[in-house]
């Protein structure tokens, strides 16, 4: 088989592209300390990596998401404990008034004064809010949820955040579950359903019917109202209502039950969003560690491969002179 000229010089210009190519890629990774700089590099690695950058993205979102939950559930739980110490002072004053030995109708005047400021605080603690958002007006967060004289003004939606991929929670509770021990059958609840009624019927929306239930219905349980219960105590210490005092004592421990059971739910929240938290922050710490492991370069390994590369190099140079023949051009010179 004849060796032509040609064929060298093909030959060895090949042998020198390729090294210089191979060259060029080390060159850019110790330069970049990347061992993906294109896709072509390595297309299955580099599809990972970007799968892995969108998760990180993501995980960045749900943890602002987080943080506003966080927020919305700490406040939420700061405005339960204050309603909750208005309840036990509520109660200790029933409790000194409830006796007419103890107490007297000077006493009751001045306590009914203390009662009526009590009100006024949980009025004010149950238009709580965040910004221009309050907490327990369900869906209508941009007007006050409790009117001056206790009447629940808001809805009973719950806002949904997406905590992370397909996990949802709760960061709010609607004011008639928070105002009321049995929501269902508060005059709170009608007035909600009444409100719902009416913008159905305003846009026209049409629900399906719901099959009546079988077997006998239970009676329904007796709601107490916070408002109410505390404008009731005010009206007894000024009219001098022994038996409404006293049987205001198992209402207002009632009362007192049902906010500490809304606690409860509001810290069962938290619980859960710290839980999600540290799951979304051992996820990103693996996809870290496995996109470095996939994206970044050996440094050690790349000098050491580099300069075996220029080693090579410098073999094919000079192999290459001795491989092309001299021509009568060399000897013109």
């Amino acid at each position: 088989m004849r060796i032509t000229e040609g064929s060298n010089f093909e030959s060895v210009m090949g042998a020198i592209a390729r090294t210089r190519g191979r060259m060029e890629k080390l060159q850019q990774q110790s330069a970049t300390l990347k061992k993906l700089n294109a896709p072509s590099d390595d297309p299955v690695g580099s599809a990972k990596v970007l799968e892995m950058r969108t998760e990180k993205a993501n995980h960045g979102q749900f943890l602002t998401t987080s943080k506003l939950a966080s927020m919305y559930l700490e406040n939420t739980d700061h405005a339960l404990a204050d309603l909750s110490e208005i309840l036990l002072r509520a109660k200790e004053i029933a409790l000194q008034q409830s006796s007419g030995v103890s107490s007297g109708e000077a006493s009751r005047l001045g306590v009914s004064e203390e009662v009526k400021q009590l009100f006024q605080q949980a009025v004010a603690t149950g238009n709580t809010r965040i910004s221009d958002r309050y907490l327990f007006g369900g869906y209508k967060t941009t007007k006050p949820p409790v009117s001056a004289d206790g009447e629940y003004l808001g809805d009973n939606g719950e806002m949904m955040v997406e905590m992370a991929k397909d996990v949802f929670l709760s960061i709010n509770l609607p004011g008639h579950q928070v105002f009321n021990t049995n929501p269902e059958t508060s005059s709170d609840f009608k007035r909600v359903k009444e409100l719902e009624k009416k913008e159905e019927e305003n846009h026209d929306y049409r629900r399906p019917a719901v099959e009546g239930k079988s077997g006998i219905d239970e009676p329904p349980k007796q709601n107490v109202n916070l408002f109410v219960e505390l404008q009731g105590l005010r009206t007894a210490l000024l009219t001098g209502d022994m038996g409404a005092i006293h049987e205001s004592l198992d209402k207002l421990d009632t009362l007192h039950a049902s906010i500490v059971a809304q606690r409860a739910k509001v810290g069962s929240r938290m619980r859960g969003l710290e839980n999600t938290e540290m799951a979304l922050d051992r996820h990103e710490s693996t996809n870290a560690k496995l996109s470095a492991s996939i994206e970044d370069a050996d440094v050690a390994q790349t000098m050491s491969d580099l300069a075996k590369e220029e080693t090579i190099f410098r073999g094919v140079l000079g192999s290459s002179k001795r491989l092309i023949q001299p021509t009568l051009m060399d000897f013109l010179r």
